[in-house]
C-alpha cells in the first residue's frame, strides 16, 4: 500500500510542475525544434542502426531464399523437360520394339508358310511318286495276273482240245498253237 501512495504522491508532483510549466509560458502550441531535431536525428540513427543490424541481413535472407527459390524452379523446368525427354524417348523406343517385334513375327510367319509350302510340295511330290509306283505295281501285277490267267486258259484249252481231238499233242506244237490263239483273242478283246 505504501507503494501506491507513493507513486499517487509523485503523479499529483507532476502534474504540479506541468501545470506550473504551462502557466509560465503561456497557454496554446508551442513548438521546440530543438527537440523535433533531435527526435529526428534519434529517429534517423535508429533507422540505421535498423538497416545496417536487421533490414541488410534480413533482405540479404530474402535475396538468398529468392535465388534459392529461383534455382528450385530452374531445376524443377529442367527435370520436367528431362522427364517430358525420357518420356518421349521411352514411347520412341516403345515403338520401335513394337516395329521389330512386328517384322520378327511377320518373318516368323514367312518363314513358317514356307515351311510349310516346301513340306506340301515335298508330300505331293512323295504321294505323286508313290502314285506312279502303285500305278506300275498295279499294271505289272495285272500284266502277271493276266500272264497267269493266259498260262492256265491255254492249258485248260489244251487239255479241252486233247481230249476233243483224242490225241495228244507234242509240247512244242501245243505251245505254238497256244500262242496263236492268244494272239487272235487279245487284240479283239482289248486286253
Amino acid at each position: 500500500m505504501e507503494i501506491l501512495a507513493v507513486a499517487d504522491g509523485l503523479v499529483r508532483e507532476v502534474a504540479r510542475f506541468a501545470a506550473a510549466e504551462a502557466g509560465s509560458e503561456g497557454a496554446g502550441l508551442t513548438i521546440n525544434f530543438f527537440w523535433v531535431i533531435i527526435s529526428s536525428l534519434n529517429f534517423l540513427v535508429f533507422l540505421a542502426l535498423i538497416w545496417t543490424f536487421a533490414f541488410k541481413p534480413i533482405t540479404r535472407t530474402l535475396e538468398e531464399r529468392r535465388a534459392k527459390i529461383e534455382q528450385g524452379l530452374k531445376d524443377a523446368d529442367a527435370a520436367r523437360r528431362e522427364r517430358e525427354a525420357a518420356a518421349d524417348e521411352r514411347l520412341a523406343t516403345l515403338t520401335d520394339a513394337r516395329r521389330e517385334a512386328k517384322e520378327i513375327l511377320d518373318r516368323a510367319q514367312k518363314v513358317a508358310d514356307e515351311t510349310r509350302q516346301r513340306e506340301l510340295d515335298v508330300t505331293r511330290t512323295e504321294l505323286e511318286r508313290v502314285r506312279i509306283q502303285a500305278t506300275a505295281e498295279i499294271a505289272s501285277e495285272k500284266d502277271r495276273a493276266l500272264a497267269e490267267v493266259r498260262g492256265e486258259i491255254a492249258d485248260l484249252a489244251l487239255r479241252a482240245a486233247g481230249k476233243v481231238v483224242g490225241e495228244t499233242l507234242s509240247a512244242p506244237r501245243e505251245r505254238r498253237l497256244v500262242e496263236e490263239f492268244l494272239a487272235e483273242v487279245s487284240p479283239g478283246q482289248g486286253a
